[in-house]
Protein backbone atom coordinates (compact mmCIF):
# COMPACT_ATOMS: atom_id res chain seq x y z
CA UNK A 1 0.00 0.00 0.00
CA UNK A 2 0.85 3.02 -1.06
CA UNK A 3 0.95 6.52 1.86
CA UNK A 4 0.69 9.68 0.78
CA UNK A 5 1.42 13.19 2.73
CA UNK A 6 0.70 16.32 1.77
CA UNK A 7 2.82 19.13 2.38
CA UNK A 8 1.28 19.75 5.64
CA UNK A 9 1.53 16.23 6.85
CA UNK A 10 5.34 16.20 5.63
CA UNK A 11 6.41 19.11 7.59
CA UNK A 12 4.33 17.64 10.67
CA UNK A 13 5.98 14.34 10.66
CA UNK A 14 9.36 16.05 10.54
CA UNK A 15 8.87 18.26 13.27
CA UNK A 16 7.86 14.89 15.28
CA UNK A 17 10.96 13.53 13.84
CA UNK A 18 13.04 16.73 14.84
CA UNK A 19 11.52 16.44 18.49
CA UNK A 20 12.83 12.99 18.71
CA UNK A 21 16.08 13.59 17.91
CA UNK A 22 16.35 16.22 20.53
CA UNK A 23 14.57 14.31 22.57
CA UNK A 24 17.44 11.44 21.86
CA UNK A 25 20.41 13.63 21.49
CA UNK A 26 20.03 14.79 25.25
CA UNK A 27 19.84 11.25 26.74
CA UNK A 28 22.75 9.21 24.48
CA UNK A 29 25.81 10.35 25.34
CA UNK A 30 27.82 9.89 22.05
CA UNK A 31 24.66 11.51 19.98
CA UNK A 32 25.46 14.80 22.12
CA UNK A 33 29.53 14.52 21.87
CA UNK A 34 29.88 14.42 18.19
CA UNK A 35 27.21 17.20 17.93
CA UNK A 36 24.90 14.97 15.41
CA UNK A 37 21.84 17.45 14.29
CA UNK A 38 18.43 16.38 15.81
CA UNK A 39 16.83 15.97 12.57
CA UNK A 40 19.43 13.81 11.57
CA UNK A 41 18.90 11.02 14.63
CA UNK A 42 15.44 10.92 14.24
CA UNK A 43 15.74 10.94 10.55
CA UNK A 44 17.47 8.20 10.32
CA UNK A 45 15.17 6.53 12.32
CA UNK A 46 12.58 7.21 10.42
CA UNK A 47 13.81 6.36 7.09
CA UNK A 48 15.26 2.68 8.51
CA UNK A 49 11.52 2.90 9.25
CA UNK A 50 10.20 3.66 5.89
CA UNK A 51 13.04 1.33 4.04
CA UNK A 52 12.32 -1.81 6.18
CA UNK A 53 8.49 -1.12 5.07
CA UNK A 54 9.27 -0.60 1.43
CA UNK A 55 11.80 -4.13 1.48
CA UNK A 56 9.40 -5.69 3.30
CA UNK A 57 6.52 -4.33 0.57
CA UNK A 58 4.41 -3.52 3.69
CA UNK A 59 4.06 -0.33 2.56
CA UNK A 60 5.11 2.86 0.51
CA UNK A 61 5.21 6.59 1.42
CA UNK A 62 4.78 9.28 -0.56
CA UNK A 63 5.66 12.49 0.47
CA UNK A 64 5.02 16.30 -0.79
CA UNK A 65 7.84 18.08 0.05
CA UNK A 66 7.15 21.56 -1.76
CA UNK A 67 8.13 23.26 1.90
CA UNK A 68 11.22 21.34 1.62
CA UNK A 69 12.72 24.33 -0.66
CA UNK A 70 10.96 26.87 0.83
CA UNK A 71 12.69 26.52 3.86
CA UNK A 72 16.05 25.63 2.42
CA UNK A 73 16.32 28.76 0.33
CA UNK A 74 15.36 30.24 3.72
CA UNK A 75 18.40 28.88 5.21
CA UNK A 76 20.73 29.41 2.38
CA UNK A 77 19.59 33.12 2.32
CA UNK A 78 20.70 33.45 6.21
CA UNK A 79 24.21 31.86 5.27
CA UNK A 80 24.48 34.52 2.55
CA UNK A 81 23.73 37.74 5.49
CA UNK A 82 27.09 36.19 7.25
CA UNK A 83 29.27 37.40 4.35
CA UNK A 84 30.90 40.19 6.06
CA UNK A 85 33.71 41.84 4.05
CA UNK A 86 34.46 44.08 6.96
CA UNK A 87 35.08 41.19 9.52
CA UNK A 88 36.82 39.22 6.64
CA UNK A 89 39.22 42.85 6.07
CA UNK A 90 38.99 42.85 10.16
CA UNK A 91 40.61 39.47 10.85
CA UNK A 92 44.14 40.10 9.54
CA UNK A 93 46.53 38.27 7.40
CA UNK A 94 45.41 35.09 9.71
CA UNK A 95 42.20 35.06 8.70
CA UNK A 96 42.70 35.73 5.00
CA UNK A 97 45.41 33.27 5.07
CA UNK A 98 42.95 30.53 6.98
CA UNK A 99 40.03 31.50 4.69
CA UNK A 100 42.48 30.30 1.49
CA UNK A 101 43.37 27.03 3.15
CA UNK A 102 39.46 26.56 3.36
CA UNK A 103 38.89 27.29 -0.55
CA UNK A 104 42.19 24.74 -1.48
CA UNK A 105 40.04 22.06 1.28
CA UNK A 106 37.22 22.50 -0.96
CA UNK A 107 38.96 21.83 -4.31
CA UNK A 108 40.59 19.14 -3.31
CA UNK A 109 37.98 17.28 -1.85
CA UNK A 110 36.33 17.78 -4.72
CA UNK A 111 39.01 16.37 -7.26
CA UNK A 112 39.91 13.24 -4.85
CA UNK A 113 36.22 12.81 -5.35
CA UNK A 114 36.54 12.80 -9.09
CA UNK A 115 39.67 10.95 -9.42
CA UNK A 116 38.44 8.01 -7.02
CA UNK A 117 35.37 7.79 -8.81
CA UNK A 118 36.88 7.35 -12.06
CA UNK A 119 39.37 4.82 -10.64
CA UNK A 120 36.29 3.02 -9.40
CA UNK A 121 34.69 2.96 -12.61
CA UNK A 122 31.63 5.31 -11.40
CA UNK A 123 30.32 8.40 -12.72
CA UNK A 124 32.05 11.42 -11.48
CA UNK A 125 29.13 12.93 -10.28
CA UNK A 126 27.99 10.31 -8.48
CA UNK A 127 31.65 10.79 -6.90
CA UNK A 128 30.80 14.60 -6.07
CA UNK A 129 27.93 13.09 -3.69
CA UNK A 130 31.42 12.61 -1.41
CA UNK A 131 33.11 15.17 -2.22
CA UNK A 132 32.75 19.31 -0.12
CA UNK A 133 28.97 18.85 -0.52
CA UNK A 134 28.46 16.78 2.30
CA UNK A 135 31.97 17.02 3.53
CA UNK A 136 32.56 20.96 3.81
CA UNK A 137 28.92 21.24 3.46
CA UNK A 138 27.17 18.90 5.68
CA UNK A 139 23.39 17.70 5.59
CA UNK A 140 22.23 21.37 4.52
CA UNK A 141 24.49 21.25 1.39
CA UNK A 142 24.02 17.71 0.80
CA UNK A 143 20.04 18.19 1.03
CA UNK A 144 20.52 21.69 -1.21
CA UNK A 145 22.72 19.33 -3.94
CA UNK A 146 21.32 16.42 -3.68
CA UNK A 147 18.51 17.19 -5.83
CA UNK A 148 20.72 19.03 -8.68
CA UNK A 149 22.81 15.81 -8.90
CA UNK A 150 19.15 13.77 -9.56
CA UNK A 151 18.46 16.18 -12.49
CA UNK A 152 21.72 15.14 -13.91
CA UNK A 153 20.60 11.68 -13.84
CA UNK A 154 22.27 10.89 -10.29
CA UNK A 155 19.77 8.29 -9.16
CA UNK A 156 19.42 8.37 -5.24
CA UNK A 157 22.13 11.64 -5.21
CA UNK A 158 20.31 13.18 -2.27
CA UNK A 159 20.43 9.70 -0.06
CA UNK A 160 24.12 9.40 -1.07
CA UNK A 161 25.26 12.84 -0.27
CA UNK A 162 22.67 12.64 3.25
CA UNK A 163 25.02 9.08 3.99
CA UNK A 164 28.11 10.78 3.73
CA UNK A 165 27.14 13.62 5.50
CA UNK A 166 26.29 11.21 8.50
CA UNK A 167 29.81 9.86 8.15
CA UNK A 168 31.51 12.93 8.40
CA UNK A 169 29.80 13.96 11.08
CA UNK A 170 30.70 10.64 13.22
CA UNK A 171 34.60 10.54 11.70
CA UNK A 172 35.45 14.17 11.66
CA UNK A 173 37.52 14.10 14.78
CA UNK A 174 39.87 15.93 16.59
CA UNK A 175 44.20 15.54 15.67
CA UNK A 176 45.12 18.56 17.89
CA UNK A 177 45.71 16.52 21.20
CA UNK A 178 48.46 14.24 18.95
CA UNK A 179 49.90 17.87 17.90
CA UNK A 180 49.77 19.43 21.13
CA UNK A 181 51.69 16.33 23.30
CA UNK A 182 53.73 15.14 20.07
CA UNK A 183 55.44 18.93 19.34
CA UNK A 184 55.42 20.12 22.77
CA UNK A 185 53.32 23.10 22.10
CA UNK A 186 51.80 24.33 24.80
CA UNK A 187 54.52 26.39 25.82
CA UNK A 188 53.26 28.48 22.84
CA UNK A 189 50.04 29.41 23.78
CA UNK A 190 49.60 32.96 24.06
CA UNK A 191 46.80 34.70 25.25
CA UNK A 192 45.13 36.98 21.99
CA UNK A 193 43.37 39.60 21.43
CA UNK A 194 39.64 38.51 21.66
CA UNK A 195 38.35 42.11 20.61
CA UNK A 196 36.90 41.56 17.20
CA UNK A 197 35.26 38.20 18.92
CA UNK A 198 33.80 40.39 21.55
CA UNK A 199 32.33 42.60 19.19
CA UNK A 200 30.74 39.77 16.97
CA UNK A 201 29.65 38.92 19.41
CA UNK A 202 27.76 41.97 20.49
CA UNK A 203 26.32 42.41 16.44
CA UNK A 204 24.81 38.92 17.31
CA UNK A 205 22.61 40.31 19.92
CA UNK A 206 18.82 38.87 19.97
CA UNK A 207 16.06 41.93 20.46
CA UNK A 208 12.21 40.60 20.07
CA UNK A 209 10.73 43.22 18.17
CA UNK A 210 13.19 42.77 15.57
CA UNK A 211 12.33 39.39 14.27
CA UNK A 212 9.70 40.56 12.20
CA UNK A 213 12.67 43.28 10.50
CA UNK A 214 14.87 40.12 9.91
CA UNK A 215 11.85 37.92 8.42
CA UNK A 216 11.36 40.66 6.18
CA UNK A 217 14.81 40.79 5.47
CA UNK A 218 15.11 37.83 4.14
CA UNK A 219 12.02 37.55 1.83
CA UNK A 220 13.48 40.87 -0.27
CA UNK A 221 16.99 39.07 -0.55
CA UNK A 222 15.28 35.75 -1.46
CA UNK A 223 12.89 37.75 -3.95
CA UNK A 224 16.11 39.95 -5.49
CA UNK A 225 18.10 36.26 -5.92
CA UNK A 226 15.31 35.10 -7.99
CA UNK A 227 16.32 37.99 -10.62
CA UNK A 228 19.67 37.26 -9.72
CA UNK A 229 19.18 33.63 -10.32
CA UNK A 230 17.60 33.82 -13.86
CA UNK A 231 20.74 36.39 -14.87
CA UNK A 232 22.92 33.43 -14.00
CA UNK A 233 21.07 30.71 -15.76
CA UNK A 234 21.31 33.04 -19.08
CA UNK A 235 25.00 31.38 -18.93
CA UNK A 236 23.64 27.89 -19.54
CA UNK A 237 24.95 27.15 -16.37
CA UNK A 238 23.08 25.07 -13.52
CA UNK A 239 22.70 26.67 -10.59
CA UNK A 240 20.93 25.24 -7.06
CA UNK A 241 18.23 27.56 -7.02
CA UNK A 242 18.86 29.65 -3.21
CA UNK A 243 22.43 30.85 -5.47
CA UNK A 244 21.01 34.25 -6.09
CA UNK A 245 19.51 34.80 -3.39
CA UNK A 246 22.39 34.39 -1.01
CA UNK A 247 24.22 36.33 -3.25
CA UNK A 248 21.35 39.28 -2.60
CA UNK A 249 21.67 38.70 0.97
CA UNK A 250 25.54 39.58 1.16
CA UNK A 251 25.44 42.34 -0.92
CA UNK A 252 22.76 43.72 1.19
CA UNK A 253 24.73 42.66 4.16
CA UNK A 254 28.18 44.36 3.34
CA UNK A 255 25.83 47.81 1.59
CA UNK A 256 24.53 48.20 5.24
CA UNK A 257 27.92 47.11 6.65
CA UNK A 258 29.84 50.01 4.90
CA UNK A 259 26.65 52.97 4.01
CA UNK A 260 25.91 52.67 7.79
CA UNK A 261 22.21 53.31 6.25
CA UNK A 262 20.49 50.42 7.62
CA UNK A 263 20.62 47.78 9.96
CA UNK A 264 20.79 43.79 9.59
CA UNK A 265 19.93 41.82 12.54
CA UNK A 266 22.17 39.23 12.41
CA UNK A 267 20.94 37.32 15.36
CA UNK A 268 17.42 37.38 14.20
CA UNK A 269 18.44 36.17 10.80
CA UNK A 270 21.03 33.38 12.73
CA UNK A 271 17.77 32.02 14.60
CA UNK A 272 15.33 32.30 11.77
CA UNK A 273 18.00 30.34 9.66
CA UNK A 274 18.34 27.41 11.91
CA UNK A 275 14.79 27.33 12.08
CA UNK A 276 14.80 26.86 8.70
CA UNK A 277 17.58 24.16 8.84
CA UNK A 278 16.14 21.96 11.43
CA UNK A 279 12.44 21.94 9.15
CA UNK A 280 14.47 21.44 5.69
CA UNK A 281 17.14 18.70 7.29
CA UNK A 282 13.91 16.97 8.77
CA UNK A 283 11.61 17.07 5.63
CA UNK A 284 15.14 15.73 3.60
CA UNK A 285 15.66 13.00 6.19
CA UNK A 286 12.11 11.34 5.80
CA UNK A 287 12.41 11.17 2.21
CA UNK A 288 15.85 9.47 2.54
CA UNK A 289 15.44 6.38 0.54
CA UNK A 290 17.79 4.59 1.97
CA UNK A 291 16.94 1.24 -0.37
CA UNK A 292 18.88 3.30 -3.37
CA UNK A 293 22.45 2.94 -1.16
CA UNK A 294 22.66 -0.69 -2.13
CA UNK A 295 24.11 -0.88 -5.21
CA UNK A 296 26.76 1.68 -4.39
CA UNK A 297 27.86 0.66 -1.01
CA UNK A 298 31.46 -0.80 -1.69
CA UNK A 299 32.18 2.24 -3.87
CA UNK A 300 30.67 4.62 -1.39
CA UNK A 301 32.75 3.18 1.47
CA UNK A 302 35.78 3.12 -0.46
CA UNK A 303 35.21 7.18 -1.63
CA UNK A 304 34.58 8.31 2.05
CA UNK A 305 37.98 6.36 3.48
CA UNK A 306 39.80 8.50 0.62
CA UNK A 307 38.27 11.64 2.38
CA UNK A 308 38.85 10.65 5.70
CA UNK A 309 42.73 10.34 5.03
CA UNK A 310 42.89 13.53 2.72
CA UNK A 311 41.22 15.43 6.20
CA UNK A 312 43.93 13.89 8.08
CA UNK A 313 47.22 14.56 5.87
CA UNK A 314 45.35 18.35 5.19
CA UNK A 315 45.14 19.29 8.70
CA UNK A 316 48.15 17.68 10.52
CA UNK A 317 50.48 18.67 7.65
CA UNK A 318 49.35 21.58 5.82
CA UNK A 319 46.64 23.72 7.86
CA UNK A 320 49.23 22.96 10.73
CA UNK A 321 52.55 24.03 9.22
CA UNK A 322 50.56 27.38 7.63
CA UNK A 323 49.14 28.34 10.45
CA UNK A 324 52.31 28.84 12.63
CA UNK A 325 52.98 25.45 13.49
CA UNK A 326 52.32 26.73 17.89
CA UNK A 327 48.99 25.90 19.74
CA UNK A 328 46.79 27.62 18.12
CA UNK A 329 47.59 25.86 14.85
CA UNK A 330 47.06 23.10 16.58
CA UNK A 331 43.97 24.09 18.24
CA UNK A 332 42.93 25.21 14.21
CA UNK A 333 43.71 21.73 12.76
CA UNK A 334 41.23 20.28 14.97
CA UNK A 335 38.79 22.77 14.27
CA UNK A 336 39.12 22.14 10.39
CA UNK A 337 38.60 18.46 10.94
CA UNK A 338 35.10 19.03 12.53
CA UNK A 339 33.75 21.49 9.97
CA UNK A 340 35.64 20.19 7.12
CA UNK A 341 33.71 16.57 7.79
CA UNK A 342 30.76 17.81 9.25
CA UNK A 343 29.84 20.92 10.47
CA UNK A 344 30.66 24.32 12.42
CA UNK A 345 29.38 22.99 15.80
CA UNK A 346 31.46 19.94 15.40
CA UNK A 347 34.67 22.40 15.21
CA UNK A 348 33.90 23.46 18.40
CA UNK A 349 33.14 20.88 19.87
CA UNK A 350 36.55 19.49 18.91
CA UNK A 351 38.53 22.75 19.80
CA UNK A 352 36.19 22.56 23.41
CA UNK A 353 37.97 19.47 24.22
CA UNK A 354 41.17 20.30 23.62
CA UNK A 355 40.98 23.92 25.53
CA UNK A 356 39.06 22.60 27.97
CA UNK A 357 42.34 20.08 28.81
CA UNK A 358 44.79 22.67 27.85
CA UNK A 359 44.23 25.74 27.73
CA UNK A 360 42.01 28.55 25.81
CA UNK A 361 43.17 29.49 22.38
CA UNK A 362 41.15 33.15 20.75
CA UNK A 363 42.79 32.75 17.52
CA UNK A 364 40.84 29.37 16.97
CA UNK A 365 37.94 30.57 18.65
CA UNK A 366 37.80 33.65 16.55
CA UNK A 367 38.87 31.78 12.74
CA UNK A 368 36.73 28.88 13.12
CA UNK A 369 33.47 30.15 13.30
CA UNK A 370 34.22 33.11 10.99
CA UNK A 371 35.12 31.16 8.33
CA UNK A 372 33.01 28.39 9.12
CA UNK A 373 29.99 29.67 9.36
CA UNK A 374 29.99 33.11 7.72
CA UNK A 375 32.24 31.77 4.02
CA UNK A 376 32.86 28.22 3.79
CA UNK A 377 29.23 27.06 2.70
CA UNK A 378 28.71 30.54 0.37
CA UNK A 379 31.86 30.04 -1.39
CA UNK A 380 31.82 25.63 -1.31
CA UNK A 381 28.59 26.27 -2.95
CA UNK A 382 30.06 28.43 -6.07
CA UNK A 383 33.03 25.96 -6.16
CA UNK A 384 30.61 23.03 -6.05
CA UNK A 385 28.65 24.67 -8.73
CA UNK A 386 31.73 24.52 -11.21
CA UNK A 387 32.45 21.27 -10.36
CA UNK A 388 29.23 20.00 -11.61
CA UNK A 389 28.56 21.78 -14.84
CA UNK A 390 32.38 21.08 -15.77
CA UNK A 391 31.67 17.74 -15.33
Amino acid sequence: MTIQLDMYQTIAVAVVVLMLGNFLKHRIAILERFCIPAPVIGGVIFAIFTCVCYVTGFAEFSFDDILKEVCMVFFFTSVGFQANLKVLKSGGKSLIIFLILVIVLIICQNFLAVGLSKALQISPLVGLCTGSIPMIGGHGTAGAFGPVLEDFGVKGASTLCTAAATFGFIMGGPVGKRLIEKKDLLKTAIPEDDSLLVEEEKKHERHTSMYPAAVFQLIIAMGIGTIISKLLSMTGMTFPIYIGAMIAAAFMRNIGEYSGGFTIYMGEINDIGGISLSLFLGIAMITLKLWQLADLALPLITLLAGQTILMFLFTYFVVFNIMGRDYDAAVLSSGVCGFGMGATPNAMANMQAICERYVPSVKAYLLVPLIGSLFADFLNSLVITFFINFL
